[in-house]
């Protein structure tokens, strides 16, 4: 019988607009766990190796394209070689994904921003539920980071899917939810860029260069 793997993971919060973050994101990452990726790790393994990271680096794209956290001290090239190593593992490994988003307004109610998302994510459940149902178990994995998100998950997918858990993760010990990360990071960055309000440390890192932001853009988002 078959399992599904749901990895979760978000962008922004459920507090009051800023203009520095005026949209929540949050992606599902789908593996079925009858395709293995096993030979996908052993090369991103192999890359963290060459890159000189820590053994079991977890990849978190937003301080990589902002020079934060481990990444203080490495050059614009060597985080670019970073965003590659597990784009190309999310490329070549056998996923599929969904993102949600909403942008906030000021004044907006939060309940308002938790209608909207409950109603995205039980439309997408809906629509796809033959493809749910085909699998013995369904396990959701999240770090429970947003309580508003998590009583998003546990109740939307309470009530359209019967055969469900959920278990709470650490990002280090599970490269398709670092996928996750990055797959929300891109696809905030994609709408940032879309409508021109990307910040310096995107633009610096990105650049102006089309066939760049096509090679990160198209390939995954």
């Amino acid at each position: 019988m078959r399992e599904l793997s749901i990895f979760v993971d978000e962008s922004g919060d459920f507090g009051a607009f800023k203009a520095h973050s005026p949209f929540y994101l949050f992606t599902l990452v789908f593996h079925e766990q009858d395709k293995p990726i096993a030979s996908q790790i052993e090369i991103l393994d192999r890359h963290i190796r060459e890159l000189g990271l820590s053994e079991g680096h977890c990849f978190h794209a937003g301080p990589i394209i902002r020079r934060e956290e481990y990444y203080t001290d490495l050059s614009i090239c060597q985080r670019r070689k970073c965003l590659n190593a597990i784009t190309a593992f999310a490329r070549n490994s056998n996923i599929t994904y969904k993102t949600f988003f909403v942008e906030k307004r000021k004044g907006q109610d939060p309940l308002e921003l938790n209608q909207s998302l409950s109603k995205q994510l039980h439309e997408f459940l809906n629509e796809h539920k033959s493809y749910f149902e085909d699998f013995r178990k369904i396990i959701v994995y999240y770090d429970n980071g947003q309580v508003e998100l998590n009583k998003i998950l546990a109740s939307i997918f309470g009530i359209c899917i019967d055969n469900v858990e959920f278990r709470k993760v650490s990002p280090i010990n599970y490269k398709l939810f670092q996928v996750a990360d990055l797959l929300c990071t891109m696809k905030l960055i994609d709408i940032k860029f879309v409508r021109e309000i990307q910040s310096e440390s995107e633009k610096a890192f990105f650049g102006s260069s089309r066939d760049l932001k096509k090679k990160l853009f198209e390939t995954i988002i």
